[in-house]
This record gives C-alpha cells, sequence and structure tokens, in this order.
C-alpha cells in the first residue's frame, strides 16, 4: 500500500535529490545497477568488474545495505560487495537468508540420509559439484545427458548419445573413488533423432548405434526412487533428460513427484538447485510443495560446489 518512486538513473543529481526529498517510510528504486557496466555504448563494466569508487558512491546514498539478491551472490559486483566494504552495517535479506539456510545446511550440516540428484547436459560443467558432493552425500544419482560419459567410462555402449570424450577418463577415475556411493541409470529412453516424436525404444544394455538416449528409462527410475525412499535431505539440480520434449520429460517428472512423496511423508528437506530443474518442478506444479526452490542459477551451483560466495562473504565480513 506504498507509493514507489522510480529513478531512472544509477547516479547523480536527479537520484541524490529523490533519495533526500524522501520521508520515513517511504520506498524508491533506481535504474538496474547494469546500466553501469556500458557508457555511451561502450562497454565499461564498472558494475560487474566492482569499480571501487562506485561502491563507494552507491553506499554514500544510504546508512544500511541489505543484500537480497541470491542470484548475483557468486560475482563481486560494486552492487553487493562494493556497497558492503564502503557502508556501515550490511545485512541479508529474508530471500539470501533463505537461501543460505536451505543450501548452506544442505552443504553443511545435512540430516542424514543425504541424496543429491545432479543431472543435465555435461559432465563438464557440474565436475567440481559431483566430486564435492561424493565427499558429503551419502549417495549422488546422476541422470541427463552426462550419464552417457559415465556409461562409456563403463565400457557400454551409447549409440548417438551426448557424451564427452576429454572426461571419460575422469569419469572412471570418479567411478572407481565413489564406489557405491555414486548411483548411475540403468536403462535409457533412446531415440533415432533428438525430436519429441522420434521412434524410440528402451535401452537396458547400452544404446545401439544411430540411437540416442534422451532420458532416463523405467528401471533407472525405480532404482533412483529406491534410493530416495529414506532420505532425510534432498537436493536436486539439473534434469534426468530432455524435459522440455513431453515424450522424455518422463524422468524428470519422476523425480519431481517422488521428492514431494518424501517430503511430505518423510519430513525430508527438499532443495532444487536452481536452473533447469527449477523449471521442471515448476512445470509438474509442486514447486510449492517442495522445502525450498533456490533462486540462484550460477549462485546455488557454486555453492553447492562449496565455493565461497562474494556477495555472501562481504554481509557476513560485517
Amino acid at each position: 500500500g506504498q507509493a514507489v518512486t522510480f529513478v531512472p538513473a544509477t547516479e547523480g543529481v536527479e537520484l541524490e535529490n529523490a533519495i533526500a526529498a524522501l520521508e520515513d517510510g517511504q520506498v524508491l528504486i533506481f535504474e538496474n545497477t547494469r546500466y553501469e557496466d556500458v557508457k555511451d555504448g561502450v562497454e565499461v563494466k564498472r558494475e560487474s568488474k566492482n569499480d571501487p569508487e562506485l561502491g563507494k558512491y552507491w553506499a554514500s546514498l544510504g546508512d544500511v545495505f541489505v543484500n537480497d539478491a541470491f542470484g548475483t551472490a557468486h560475482r563481486a559486483h560494486a552492487s553487493n560487495a562494493g556497497i558492503a566494504a564502503n557502508i556501515a552495517q550490511t545485512a541479508a535479506g529474508f530471500l539470501m537468508e533463505k537461501e543460505i539456510k536451505f543450501l548452506g545446511g544442505a552443504v553443511e550440516a545435512p540430516k542424514r540420509p543425504f541424496v543429491a540428484i545432479i543431472g543435465g547436459a555435461k559432465v563438464s560443467d557440474k565436475i567440481t559439484i559431483i566430486e564435492n558432493l561424493l565427499k558429503k552425500a551419502d549417495k549422488v544419482i546422476v541422470g541427463g545427458g552426462m550419464a552417457f560419459t559415465f556409461d562409456a567410462a563403463n565400457g557400454k555402449a551409447i549409440g548417438n548419445s551426448l557424451f564427452e570424450e576429454d572426461k571419460v577418463e575422469l569419469a572412471k577415475q570418479l567411478i572407481a573413488e565413489a564406489g557405491d556411493k555414486l548411483v548411475l541409470p540403468v536403462d535409457a529412453i533412446a531415440a533415432a533423432a533428438f525430436n519429441n516424436d522420434a521412434d524410440t525404444y528402451i535401452a537396458e544394455d547400452g544404446v545401439k548405434d544411430g540411437y540416442m538416449g534422451l532420458d532416463i528409462g523405467p528401471k533407472s527410475v525405480e532404482l533412483f526412487k529406491s534410493v530416495l525412499a529414506d532420505a532425510k535431505t534432498v537436493v536436486w539440480n539439473g534434469p534426468m533428460g530432455v524435459f522440455e520434449m513431453p515424450n522424455f520429460a518422463k524422468g524428470t517428472l519422476a523425480i519431481g513427484e517422488e521428492l514431494v512423496k518424501v517430503t511430505e511423508e518423510n519430513g525430508a528437506t527438499t532443495i532444487v538447485g536452481g536452473g533447469d530443474s527449477t523449471a521442471a518442478v515448476q512445470q509438474l506444479g509442486v514447486a510449492d510443495r517442495l522445502s525450498h526452490i533456490s533462486t540462484g542459477g550460477g549462485a546455488s551451483l557454486e555453492y553447492l560446489e562449496g565455493k565461497t560466495l562474494p556477495g555472501i562473504a562481504s554481509i557476513s565480513e560485517k
């Protein structure tokens, strides 16, 4: 029930005067801080390179800095780390607090059994997450396109499935080190083309030539459900297949449904770590029945990798 003043500037007299004219309880929003990355058509990156003068200037506009932008917490920008370094009081907003509680809690002190589900297309995108979570979780389930790199490492035929040849040795190493902690799909829905209406079959002993795996198969769904059945903490990042195509969304949707079950029946803490998995639980209509849906893509990935996030560190230092 409050009028919000908008000032279409990131600095300058107009902004300063509007702030000076505010009375207690009034709200002002100013222009997207990213506009500071381009001046007169030239890329200057003052915001994203954390220009010290810019952070100092923004800090001078207020007395207290509340940072609620978890989505940019993995970057040291003028609008987060820069302001925090130049202002007397900094606090986390409620969303930031929630992200720290759920994602941070899962990584630092999870209720066990702790199961991580990692999907998506490429091993290279998620390798540090898998390595970090293998140290912390009781089980790490791998699905999506990246599973075929592990299949190739195990000597299974993968047909035309997506895989990263340069990561096969690394996958072999992870399989050897992880033992039964690492849970891989046992079958796949294989298609003759990357197309929703392509000819398909259930591939149980590897994928035959001319076909590509586009989803986990029914036996994998049952295997993954059995691993999740008694979980007390679950972190999920990345789909199990090409869930944008209805015929290859079943694996991803089955995982979403199972997470609802363990949340509601076991009282498990279930966390979806941003990106495509967030889209999947929204598509399934179950987002509000899970414990936490992260708002960060890159930020939640880096948090799960165990990295220090500058946006959070800059609050903690205050």
